[in-house]
């Protein structure tokens, strides 16, 4: 069948779907944990449940001028990795040995908390200026993979 997608096309692209969910004013990303080519869980970044969304009220990182990837806890939100996480944690599904598909390469925050649930591998399309991120992620074993434009 012509046109098929890899399940790394599909799985980014679902990642990119979610992403679509996103109240961010600056940058809208998704990410999907898969495990044995199921969908354990989905999340995009955004406010934390029951606080009003940057969309409506402004964004703290445009108002102090803050530089991307510097001063994360200056901003309303949690990352699509932190909340995809979280989402299986509430449903009570296990994450460890699991893949994770994401928009957007993970910052350091987020990479910390991929390393201690587990999840073995992350594809990401969009490179992240984390450099620290990256090291963390070699040294505990975790492969990332670019499926930037081109790669798939």
């Amino acid at each position: 069948m012509a046109g098929r997608p890899t399940w790394d096309e599909y799985f980014m692209e679902l990642a990119r779907v979610v992403s679509t969910r996103s109240t961010c004013l600056r940058r809208q990303v998704g990410a999907v944990l898969v495990k044995g080519r199921r969908v354990l869980a989905t999340g995009y970044n955004g406010a934390a449940s029951g606080l009003a969304h940057c969309a409506d009220v402004g964004c703290l990182r445009e108002t102090y001028q803050v530089p991307s990837g510097q001063r994360h806890e200056l901003c309303r939100g949690l990352h699509a990795e932190q909340n995809v996480i979280i989402q299986a944690a509430v449903h009570g599904v296990r994450v460890r040995g699991s893949t994770l598909y994401t928009t957007h390469e993970p910052c350091v925050l987020c990479t910390k908390m991929i390393i201690n649930a587990g999840v073995v591998r992350v594809y990401f399309a969009a490179e992240y200026p984390d450099p620290l991120a990256r090291a963390m992620l070699q040294e505990a074993g975790v492969q990332s993979v670019s499926l930037g434009p081109g790669s798939c």
